[in-house]
């Protein structure tokens, strides 16, 4: 139940960028087409996992004061190993995506997964939490994509639909179009996720009042109505 509530947080609650919002430059310029933002997914999420199960394991022989640089270190040649890959066997991925591709080196959601979660727990516990945190940006930017090029392009994974694609929307497949997109599948997520705040039980000693009532407040809200009468 841990490891699946650890994989589903990424998905919805913790969705990194519906919710906390990470990585919005890639998702909004490779959101347009459907097979790109697969794509770039798929990479992120290839990059994510590797980089949280290395330094899962190397978390105790890592020095604290440099961990940010190995962190680093190791995101780039991940990234690196990756952009060879695609430049092998999809060259025409590679030729979209262009310098996002390189720039998941930089991106917050790999290195804030790192050093949130991947630095403290252990190898399954991060890679679980690398999948759901890929497949989380994965499906944010599959959920853009479609919107932007369906009804912006009149295309699915680039094939012709006979009836958008003579009355397609040109604005969404802009800037202005995706962040139209994105503030509003943001807005849906965050309307999903939330969850109202436990109620806590503060003391006295948290009380801005406390020096004020001398406690006397407390001790007659907990005092019951009918200990009162017989007191009385």
């Amino acid at each position: 139940m841990k490891t699946l509530n650890n994989y589903t947080k990424g998905l919805v609650r913790e969705n990194p960028v519906l919710v906390l919002v990470l990585g919005t430059c890639p998702t909004l310029a490779t959101s347009t087409s459907i097979l790109n933002a697969i794509g770039m997914g798929l990479a992120a999420t290839i990059v994510l996992l590797f980089s949280n199960i290395l330094i899962s394991a190397l978390r105790k022989v890592i020095p604290d004061k440099v961990r940010i640089p190995c962190y680093i270190v190791l995101i780039a040649g991940l990234v690196t190993a990756v952009q060879m890959l695609v430049k092998a066997y999809a060259p025409a991925l590679n030729d979209a995506l262009g310098i996002y591709l390189p720039l998941i080196v930089v991106n917050c959601i790999i290195l804030g997964r790192a050093e949130m979660y991947a630095s403290k727990h252990s190898v399954f516990e991060s890679a679980v939490d690398a999948l759901g945190m890929g497949s989380g940006f994965t499906l944010a930017l599959f959920l853009m994509a479609v919107i932007r090029e369906v009804f912006g392009n009149g295309t699915f994974c680039g094939m012709d639909i006979p009836v958008l694609h003579e009355n397609k929307i040109s604005i969404l497949t802009m800037a202005p179009g995706g962040f139209f997109v994105f503030g509003l599948l943001m807005a849906m997520m965050n309307k999903w996720a939330k969850h109202k705040p436990k109620k806590k039980d503060f003391g006295c000693e948290g009380c801005p009042q406390a020096s004020v009532c001398h406690k006397t407040a407390c001790s007659q809200a907990e005092t019951p109505a009918h200990g009162k009468e017989e007191t009385a």
